[in-house]
């Protein structure tokens, strides 16, 4: 049996009031991990015992304070970006647990190719968050499963860009397909992700449509605070261009 598997037959992972201020709850077994300010920033989900996502660089010493005493079987990106690769070097290898990535942006998380798109702001995020390049142990393709949530290939905004899903409650874990956030002002609402951050967005807008057609109760963004407003949602996607 798996550390995931064993998770989910376990209680809760105890922990000390101090790291109970800072993560909070969102579903079944299902944890957001405040880890900087302001809130939902760069946002980190703890699924049973996968760490999903690794925010920045300027993270990996607040993610593992926030972690001590955690059970961790490994770390499971989203895509490769700097705001979710940047800590997974330290963390991996502070914990010795593996990391898992999409397929198709491993080349670019083990420093084999650069990350996309290759735009002046994708540079420079480069140059303020990201993590050094680290070896993948975990292929992840469409239809794989994380700690009970179906892997989903959802490019766009990254060649290998993944969400997570869970069919008995439906909640998805969307990576950065869509935020919940304005990525300038910081205002909550819904916004596709900036172009000068995504590959093909029109290919993520079929990746958003492919979120529409599982119908979640629960969104979980890389960005922004979790929506349980589908009505919301669904007005956003209908404005989506055909």
């Amino acid at each position: 049996m798996t550390l995931s598997n064993l998770a989910s037959h376990q209680k809760p992972p105890a922990v000390d009031p101090d790291q109970r201020l800072h993560m909070k709850m969102i579903a079944h077994h299902v944890w957001q991990l405040s880890n900087r300010f302001p809130d939902n920033l760069f946002n980190v989900y703890l699924i049973e015992d996968v760490l999903i996502d690794a925010a920045s660089r300027w993270d990996a010493s607040t993610l593992l304070k926030r972690l001590a005493n955690i059970p961790l079987s490994q770390v499971a990106l989203t895509h490769c970006h700097p705001d979710h690769q940047g800590a997974v070097k330290r963390i991996c290898t502070t914990r010795g647990i593996p990391l898992a990535c999409p397929e198709g942006d491993i080349a670019s998380m083990e420093g084999q190719a650069p990350m996309v798109p290759r735009t002046a702001a994708i540079k420079l995020m480069e140059l303020g968050f990201a993590g050094p390049a680290y070896p993948v142990q975990r292929s992840l393709r469409d239809g794989d499963e994380i700690a009970g949530f179906r892997v989903i290939h959802t490019p766009g905004h990254t060649p290998g860009h993944v969400m997570y899903f869970r069919e008995s409650d439906r909640v998805a874990i969307v990576g950065d397909i869509l935020r919940n956030n304005h990525p300038i002002t910081g205002k909550t609402g819904l916004y596709e992700p900036p172009v000068v951050f995504t590959l093909d967005p029109e290919e993520n807008w079929r990746s958003i449509r492919k979120l529409a057609q599982l119908r979640p109760t629960l969104v979980c963004f890389g960005h922004g605070p979790v929506l349980t407003d589908m009505e919301q949602f669904d007005q956003f996607v209908a404005r989506l261009p055909s």
